[in-house]
C-alpha cells in the first residue's frame, strides 16, 4: 500500500518491496531510501537496485541502502565484492562496536551472544535466516566434535585406513557446484571437505574433483552424484576409467535383481534426487540428532556450517532452497552421507547403506 506525507515542503512516499512497477515512474526523485533491503524477496533484489539506479541519470537522487545482513551472495555481499573503482556506492560496515556504551551495555552484548544470530544481527556476517530443519545445539554438538580432528591439508594427513564418501551435487551458470568428503572414522562421520563454487565451468570441476581424489585415493570408496547431470557424471566416469553408459547397467542389474550401488560395480554412483531427497534429508537429520549426533564437522568448514544453520524445510520433507544458504553444499552433504545409514536393514532398501549402518 502507498503511504505519502508532507513535510516543511518535502513529499515523502514509501513503496512495499514486493510491488516494484509502483516505484518505476517516480518523477525527480531527490532521496531514496531502501531499508533492510537485504532481506528483500530474492527475485526483485536485482530489479529493486535497478529501478533506483536508473533514476540516476534522471534526477541524480541520493541513494541510501541500509540493512543488516542476510544470506551470502545476495545484494549486499554483491556489493560488497564489488572493486572500489567500480562500485558507486560509499560502503559504511558499522558493527555491534560502534554501540557499546552508547545504544547498549557490555552485559546487554555479553547476553546477545548466547543467540544463534548474534553474528547475523550484531556482526555483519552474511549467514541467513536461522532454519527449521536442524536444532541449534545438535550443529553446535557437531561442531565441538569437529574440533577433535583436523581435516587433512594434504596427502601426507590422509588416513587411508578409513572408508570416505563423496557427495557432488553439480550447478553451472547461475546454480553453485557443491562438493563434500565425508570419513567414517572413531564411530562417527567426520567433515573433511566442504565447499560450493559460484559460477563454476565444467572443466575446472572436473579438475577439482581429480585433485580431491588425487589427494584421497581409493580411500574414497564411492562418488555419489545428483543423476540430473547426466553430462558431468558421464565425464567423470571416463576421468576414472569406468564405462560411461551407466544406464545401460543399471537398467541390466535392475533387470536382473542385482544391487549396482554395491561392491565394485561403480564408483560414480547416480543418485535421484527427485526420488530421494526426502529421505536423504530425514537421514541426515537422524544422523544429527539421534544419541547425541554421529556427525562432527571442523569450524572452519563455515559454509556447511551456514547451510545447517539456515536449512528450511517447507513441509513434506522438501528442502526450501530459497532460504537456505549454501544450498548445494548441503545437497553435496546430503549426497556424501547416502551410504550411512542408523535404520535397521528391513527400514532401509539400500544394501550399501547398511553396511555402514551404526546399529
Amino acid at each position: 500500500m502507498l503511504v505519502g506525507i508532507d513535510i516543511n515542503g518535502c513529499h515523502i512516499e514509501s513503496y512495499p518491496s514486493h510491488n516494484i512497477d509502483a516505484f518505476r515512474a517516480l518523477e525527480s526523485p531527490k532521496f531514496i531510501l531502501l531499508d533492510e533491503c537485504d532481506f528483500f524477496p530474492p527475485q526483485s533484489m536485482l530489479d529493486i537496485r535497478n529501478v533506483a539506479e536508473r533514476y540516476i541519470a534522471k534526477s541524480n537522487p541520493y541513494i541510501l541502502m541500509v540493512s543488516t545482513p542476510n544470506a551470502p551472495d545476495g545484494l549486499f555481499e554483491a556489493i560488497e565484492r564489488e572493486p572500489e573503482d567500480k562500485c558507486i556506492y560509499k560502503r559504511l560496515f558499522l558493527d555491534y562496536t560502534y554501540g557499546l556504551g552508547k545504544i547498549y551495555t557490555e552485559e546487554e552484548i555479553e547476553k546477545a551472544k548466547q543467540s544463534p544470530s548474534f553474528e547475523r544481527e550484531y556482526n555483519l556476517k552474511y549467514l541467513g535466516l536461522i532454519g527449521n530443519v536442524f536444532h541449534t545445539s545438535d550443529i553446535d554438538a557437531a561442531i565441538e566434535k569437529g574440533k577433535l580432528y583436523n581435516p587433512p591439508n594434504s596427502i601426507d594427513d590422509v588416513n587411508f585406513h578409513t572408508h570416505k564418501s563423496l557427495g557432488i551435487d553439480p550447478g553451472f551458470g547461475s546454480s553453485a557446484f557443491g562438493v563434500v568428503v565425508v570419513e567414517k572414522a572413531n564411530l562417527q562421520l567426520q567433515v573433511l571437505e566442504a565447499e560450493e563454487y559460484q559460477k563454476a565451468t565444467f572443466e575446472n570441476m572436473l579438475h577439482v574433483v581429480d585433485s580431491l581424489l588425487r589427494k584421497y585415493g581409493r580411500s574414497i570408496n564411492k562418488i555419489y552424484v545428483d543423476a540430473s547431470n547426466p553430462a558431468f557424471i558421464r565425464s567423470l566416469k571416463v576421468q576414472l576409467g569406468e564405462d560411461d553408459e551407466y544406464e545401460e547397467i543399471i537398467k541390466d542389474y535392475k533387470k536382473k535383481g542385482w544391487d549396482w550401488e554395491t561392491g565394485d560395480t561403480m564408483i560414480v554412483v547416480p543418485v535421484p534426487f527427485s526420488t530421494q531427497h526426502k529421505a536423504m534429508l530425514g537421514n541426515v537429520k537422524m544422523l544429527m540428532e539421534k544419541n547425541d549426533g554421529y556427525i562432527a564437522i571442523h569450524p572452519t568448514l563455515t559454509k556447511l556450517i551456514t547451510a545447517l544453520r539456515t536449512a528450511t524445510e517447507k513441509g513434506e520433507g522438501v528442502l526450501e532452497k530459497e532460504a537456505t544458504s549454501y544450498d548445494d553444499c548441503f545437497d553435496a552433504f546430503r549426497l556424501a552421507m547416502y551410504p550411512f545409514s542408523l535404520r535397521p536393514k528391513d527400514e532401509y532398501r539400500r544394501k550399501f547403506a547398511y553396511v555402514h549402518s551404526f546399529d
